[in-house]
Protein backbone atom coordinates (compact mmCIF):
# COMPACT_ATOMS: atom_id res chain seq x y z
CA UNK A 1 0.00 0.00 0.00
CA UNK A 2 3.14 1.99 0.49
CA UNK A 3 5.83 2.64 -1.44
CA UNK A 4 7.71 5.14 -2.80
CA UNK A 5 8.64 7.50 -6.31
CA UNK A 6 11.17 10.30 -7.18
CA UNK A 7 10.79 13.35 -6.68
CA UNK A 8 11.73 15.81 -9.40
CA UNK A 9 14.53 17.01 -6.93
CA UNK A 10 15.72 13.48 -6.61
CA UNK A 11 14.29 12.63 -3.09
CA UNK A 12 12.34 9.59 -2.56
CA UNK A 13 8.92 10.30 -1.47
CA UNK A 14 6.35 8.44 0.85
CA UNK A 15 3.37 7.02 -2.07
CA UNK A 16 0.08 6.00 -0.62
CA UNK A 17 -1.85 3.42 -2.74
CA UNK A 18 -5.40 2.02 -2.48
CA UNK A 19 -6.77 0.25 -5.10
CA UNK A 20 -10.63 0.46 -5.78
CA UNK A 21 -12.88 -2.28 -4.28
CA UNK A 22 -14.77 -3.81 -7.59
CA UNK A 23 -14.36 -2.57 -10.83
CA UNK A 24 -12.57 1.20 -10.51
CA UNK A 25 -14.58 4.06 -11.42
CA UNK A 26 -12.12 6.99 -11.02
CA UNK A 27 -8.78 7.92 -9.70
CA UNK A 28 -8.96 10.42 -6.77
CA UNK A 29 -5.41 11.80 -5.99
CA UNK A 30 -4.51 13.13 -2.10
CA UNK A 31 -2.55 15.86 -1.75
CA UNK A 32 -1.66 16.92 1.73
CA UNK A 33 -1.64 19.94 3.73
CA UNK A 34 1.18 21.22 5.65
CA UNK A 35 3.02 19.60 8.43
CA UNK A 36 1.15 16.46 7.93
CA UNK A 37 2.22 13.15 5.60
CA UNK A 38 -0.12 11.29 3.37
CA UNK A 39 -0.66 8.26 6.10
CA UNK A 40 -3.18 10.81 7.85
CA UNK A 41 -5.39 10.39 4.96
CA UNK A 42 -5.66 6.54 5.74
CA UNK A 43 -9.46 6.53 6.43
CA UNK A 44 -10.66 8.61 3.69
CA UNK A 45 -8.84 7.25 1.25
CA UNK A 46 -10.16 3.61 2.34
CA UNK A 47 -13.63 4.99 2.42
CA UNK A 48 -13.38 6.35 -1.70
CA UNK A 49 -11.70 2.55 -1.92
CA UNK A 50 -14.70 1.29 -0.78
CA UNK A 51 -16.92 3.59 -3.20
CA UNK A 52 -14.92 2.37 -6.30
CA UNK A 53 -11.99 4.99 -6.39
CA UNK A 54 -8.26 4.33 -6.78
CA UNK A 55 -6.53 6.67 -4.82
CA UNK A 56 -3.05 7.91 -4.62
CA UNK A 57 -1.00 10.33 -2.74
CA UNK A 58 2.26 10.88 -1.56
CA UNK A 59 3.89 12.77 0.79
CA UNK A 60 5.60 16.39 -0.05
CA UNK A 61 9.27 17.08 0.01
CA UNK A 62 9.75 17.73 3.58
CA UNK A 63 7.49 15.88 4.85
CA UNK A 64 6.81 12.26 6.29
CA UNK A 65 9.26 9.85 7.09
CA UNK A 66 11.69 10.21 3.96
CA UNK A 67 12.31 14.06 4.55
CA UNK A 68 15.57 14.81 4.92
CA UNK A 69 15.03 18.12 6.79
CA UNK A 70 11.56 19.06 7.97
CA UNK A 71 9.81 21.74 6.31
CA UNK A 72 12.22 22.25 4.05
CA UNK A 73 11.19 21.61 0.33
CA UNK A 74 14.21 22.73 -2.18
CA UNK A 75 17.20 25.22 -3.08
CA UNK A 76 15.49 26.88 -5.52
CA UNK A 77 11.81 26.78 -6.64
CA UNK A 78 10.65 24.71 -4.01
CA UNK A 79 6.95 25.17 -4.52
CA UNK A 80 7.38 24.31 -8.92
CA UNK A 81 9.02 21.26 -6.85
CA UNK A 82 5.46 20.47 -5.23
CA UNK A 83 3.52 21.09 -8.29
CA UNK A 84 5.78 19.22 -10.58
CA UNK A 85 5.71 15.85 -7.99
CA UNK A 86 1.92 16.32 -7.87
CA UNK A 87 2.27 15.79 -11.52
CA UNK A 88 4.64 13.09 -11.66
CA UNK A 89 2.70 10.85 -9.72
CA UNK A 90 -0.63 11.55 -11.93
CA UNK A 91 1.62 10.76 -15.32
CA UNK A 92 2.48 7.17 -13.23
CA UNK A 93 -0.76 6.69 -12.12
CA UNK A 94 -2.56 7.84 -15.32
CA UNK A 95 -0.09 5.09 -17.17
CA UNK A 96 -2.63 2.11 -15.52
CA UNK A 97 -5.62 3.94 -15.26
CA UNK A 98 -5.60 5.95 -18.66
CA UNK A 99 -9.55 5.93 -19.37
CA UNK A 100 -10.59 6.37 -15.67
CA UNK A 101 -11.73 10.36 -15.01
CA UNK A 102 -9.29 11.46 -12.94
CA UNK A 103 -9.62 13.71 -9.38
CA UNK A 104 -7.04 15.87 -7.49
CA UNK A 105 -8.35 16.66 -4.15
CA UNK A 106 -6.50 19.09 -2.05
CA UNK A 107 -6.27 20.12 1.85
CA UNK A 108 -5.20 22.94 3.41
CA UNK A 109 -1.51 23.73 1.76
CA UNK A 110 -1.98 20.96 -0.58
CA UNK A 111 -5.40 23.10 -1.94
CA UNK A 112 -2.95 25.50 -2.74
CA UNK A 113 -0.80 23.49 -4.46
CA UNK A 114 -3.69 22.19 -6.27
CA UNK A 115 -4.76 25.76 -7.48
CA UNK A 116 -1.72 26.58 -8.61
CA UNK A 117 -1.14 23.21 -9.95
CA UNK A 118 -4.26 23.93 -12.41
CA UNK A 119 -2.61 27.08 -13.60
CA UNK A 120 -0.43 24.93 -15.55
CA UNK A 121 -1.55 21.15 -15.62
CA UNK A 122 -5.14 21.12 -15.63
CA UNK A 123 -6.53 19.43 -18.84
CA UNK A 124 -7.62 16.00 -18.67
CA UNK A 125 -8.87 16.47 -14.97
CA UNK A 126 -12.88 15.48 -14.39
CA UNK A 127 -12.71 17.75 -11.00
CA UNK A 128 -11.21 19.10 -8.41
CA UNK A 129 -11.56 19.11 -4.74
CA UNK A 130 -10.58 22.21 -2.21
CA UNK A 131 -10.65 21.08 1.32
CA UNK A 132 -9.91 24.08 3.93
CA UNK A 133 -8.45 26.36 1.77
CA UNK A 134 -8.25 30.04 2.28
CA UNK A 135 -7.34 33.44 0.83
CA UNK A 136 -5.24 36.05 1.51
CA UNK A 137 -4.69 39.39 0.47
CA UNK A 138 -1.54 40.71 -1.73
CA UNK A 139 -0.35 42.69 1.43
CA UNK A 140 -0.30 40.05 3.18
CA UNK A 141 1.43 37.70 0.87
CA UNK A 142 3.67 40.39 0.59
CA UNK A 143 4.95 40.66 3.58
CA UNK A 144 5.13 37.19 4.45
CA UNK A 145 7.50 36.88 1.39
CA UNK A 146 9.38 39.67 2.47
CA UNK A 147 10.06 38.56 5.67
CA UNK A 148 10.88 35.09 4.56
CA UNK A 149 13.40 36.50 2.16
CA UNK A 150 14.91 38.32 4.93
CA UNK A 151 15.26 35.86 7.16
CA UNK A 152 16.97 33.67 4.02
CA UNK A 153 19.04 35.75 3.24
CA UNK A 154 20.13 36.10 6.95
CA UNK A 155 21.14 31.76 6.59
CA UNK A 156 17.55 30.86 7.87
CA UNK A 157 16.72 28.95 4.47
CA UNK A 158 16.91 25.51 6.04
CA UNK A 159 16.16 26.41 9.75
CA UNK A 160 12.58 26.61 11.26
CA UNK A 161 11.24 30.07 11.88
CA UNK A 162 9.37 30.66 14.44
CA UNK A 163 9.02 34.03 13.81
CA UNK A 164 6.99 32.89 10.71
CA UNK A 165 4.56 30.38 12.46
CA UNK A 166 3.39 32.63 15.15
CA UNK A 167 2.19 35.23 12.52
CA UNK A 168 1.05 32.12 10.02
CA UNK A 169 -0.84 30.48 13.13
CA UNK A 170 -1.12 33.33 15.75
CA UNK A 171 -4.50 33.78 15.62
CA UNK A 172 -6.42 30.35 14.80
CA UNK A 173 -7.53 29.73 18.63
CA UNK A 174 -9.18 33.22 18.71
CA UNK A 175 -12.55 31.86 17.88
CA UNK A 176 -12.38 28.21 19.51
CA UNK A 177 -14.29 28.16 23.00
CA UNK A 178 -12.62 25.74 25.44
CA UNK A 179 -10.00 25.66 23.93
CA UNK A 180 -7.59 22.67 25.25
CA UNK A 181 -4.39 22.77 23.63
CA UNK A 182 -2.72 24.44 20.89
CA UNK A 183 -4.05 22.29 17.93
CA UNK A 184 -7.82 22.43 18.75
CA UNK A 185 -7.98 24.62 15.51
CA UNK A 186 -7.66 21.17 13.56
CA UNK A 187 -10.52 19.35 14.74
CA UNK A 188 -13.84 19.38 17.46
CA UNK A 189 -12.55 15.81 17.75
CA UNK A 190 -10.50 15.53 20.31
CA UNK A 191 -8.85 11.99 19.55
CA UNK A 192 -7.91 13.06 16.77
CA UNK A 193 -6.07 16.32 18.21
CA UNK A 194 -4.28 14.37 20.59
CA UNK A 195 -3.28 11.74 17.13
CA UNK A 196 -2.19 14.77 15.86
CA UNK A 197 0.18 16.15 18.60
CA UNK A 198 1.49 12.84 19.16
CA UNK A 199 2.48 11.97 15.46
CA UNK A 200 6.32 12.73 15.17
CA UNK A 201 5.62 13.56 11.43
CA UNK A 202 3.04 15.96 12.32
CA UNK A 203 3.31 20.02 13.91
CA UNK A 204 6.90 20.61 13.41
CA UNK A 205 7.99 24.29 11.92
CA UNK A 206 8.41 25.37 8.33
CA UNK A 207 11.85 26.29 7.51
CA UNK A 208 12.49 29.89 6.27
CA UNK A 209 12.88 28.71 2.72
CA UNK A 210 10.00 26.34 2.70
CA UNK A 211 8.12 29.74 3.79
CA UNK A 212 8.99 31.86 1.55
CA UNK A 213 8.55 29.08 -1.30
CA UNK A 214 4.47 28.96 0.11
CA UNK A 215 4.03 32.55 -0.20
CA UNK A 216 5.54 32.15 -3.59
CA UNK A 217 2.91 30.24 -4.86
CA UNK A 218 0.42 32.10 -3.33
CA UNK A 219 1.02 34.70 -5.02
CA UNK A 220 0.15 33.15 -7.81
CA UNK A 221 -3.52 33.21 -7.18
CA UNK A 222 -4.46 36.56 -6.96
CA UNK A 223 -7.75 36.86 -10.13
CA UNK A 224 -5.45 38.40 -12.73
CA UNK A 225 -3.52 34.47 -12.84
CA UNK A 226 -6.48 32.45 -12.40
CA UNK A 227 -7.85 33.40 -15.50
CA UNK A 228 -6.12 30.41 -16.64
CA UNK A 229 -8.08 27.81 -15.35
CA UNK A 230 -10.01 25.39 -17.68
CA UNK A 231 -13.93 27.02 -17.67
CA UNK A 232 -15.43 23.37 -18.02
CA UNK A 233 -13.76 21.39 -15.23
CA UNK A 234 -16.07 21.37 -11.94
CA UNK A 235 -14.06 22.57 -8.57
CA UNK A 236 -16.01 21.59 -5.29
CA UNK A 237 -14.67 23.65 -1.81
CA UNK A 238 -15.75 21.96 1.05
CA UNK A 239 -14.68 23.59 5.00
CA UNK A 240 -15.87 24.05 7.99
CA UNK A 241 -17.60 27.66 9.07
CA UNK A 242 -15.17 27.57 11.97
CA UNK A 243 -12.23 26.62 10.01
CA UNK A 244 -9.07 29.70 10.48
CA UNK A 245 -8.01 29.01 7.49
CA UNK A 246 -10.64 30.21 5.45
CA UNK A 247 -11.68 33.21 7.95
CA UNK A 248 -14.75 31.07 8.94
CA UNK A 249 -16.13 30.36 5.51
CA UNK A 250 -16.16 34.06 4.43
CA UNK A 251 -12.19 33.48 3.02
CA UNK A 252 -13.49 29.76 1.23
CA UNK A 253 -16.73 31.88 -0.69
CA UNK A 254 -14.35 34.58 -1.59
CA UNK A 255 -12.34 32.63 -3.27
CA UNK A 256 -15.31 30.42 -4.89
CA UNK A 257 -16.34 33.78 -6.49
CA UNK A 258 -13.18 34.91 -7.78
CA UNK A 259 -12.77 30.96 -9.64
CA UNK A 260 -16.63 31.93 -10.47
CA UNK A 261 -15.64 34.96 -12.10
CA UNK A 262 -12.50 33.54 -13.79
CA UNK A 263 -15.45 31.90 -15.91
CA UNK A 264 -15.74 28.43 -14.36
CA UNK A 265 -18.68 27.40 -14.62
CA UNK A 266 -19.30 24.34 -11.83
CA UNK A 267 -18.24 25.39 -8.26
CA UNK A 268 -19.72 24.71 -5.60
CA UNK A 269 -18.90 25.30 -2.00
CA UNK A 270 -20.11 23.15 1.20
CA UNK A 271 -19.33 24.35 4.55
CA UNK A 272 -20.36 22.68 7.32
CA UNK A 273 -21.84 24.13 10.80
CA UNK A 274 -19.39 24.10 13.39
CA UNK A 275 -16.45 22.62 11.86
CA UNK A 276 -12.89 23.75 11.82
CA UNK A 277 -9.82 22.71 9.46
CA UNK A 278 -9.85 18.98 9.11
CA UNK A 279 -13.55 18.37 7.58
CA UNK A 280 -12.31 14.47 6.93
CA UNK A 281 -10.91 14.43 10.74
CA UNK A 282 -14.20 16.18 12.26
CA UNK A 283 -16.56 14.64 14.37
CA UNK A 284 -18.90 14.79 11.45
CA UNK A 285 -16.19 12.78 8.87
CA UNK A 286 -18.52 10.50 7.46
CA UNK A 287 -21.11 12.66 6.57
CA UNK A 288 -18.60 14.45 5.21
CA UNK A 289 -16.60 11.41 3.33
CA UNK A 290 -20.35 10.70 1.94
CA UNK A 291 -21.04 14.20 0.35
CA UNK A 292 -17.44 13.95 -1.33
CA UNK A 293 -18.27 10.59 -2.49
CA UNK A 294 -21.67 11.78 -3.85
CA UNK A 295 -20.33 14.73 -5.71
CA UNK A 296 -17.62 12.65 -7.25
CA UNK A 297 -20.24 10.29 -8.55
CA UNK A 298 -22.57 12.87 -10.07
CA UNK A 299 -18.64 13.91 -11.69
CA UNK A 300 -18.05 10.52 -13.54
Amino acid sequence: MYSTFSSVTGQKLERGFWPAQGKPRGVVQLVHGMVEHIRRYEETALALSAAGFVVVGHSHLGHGATAKIKGFFADKDGWDALIEDVHSLRVLTQRDYPQLPYFLLGHSMGSFVVRTYCLKYEKGLAGIILSGTGHYDKTIVSAGRLIADIQCALGMQKKPSKMLKNISFGGYLKDIENVQTPNDWLSRDPDAVAKYQTDPLCGFTFTAGAYRDMFTGLSRLYPDRISAMKKDIPVLLLSGDHDPVGANGTGVEKVAQEIRQAGVKDVQVKLYPGGRHEMFNEINREEVRKDLIGWLESKL
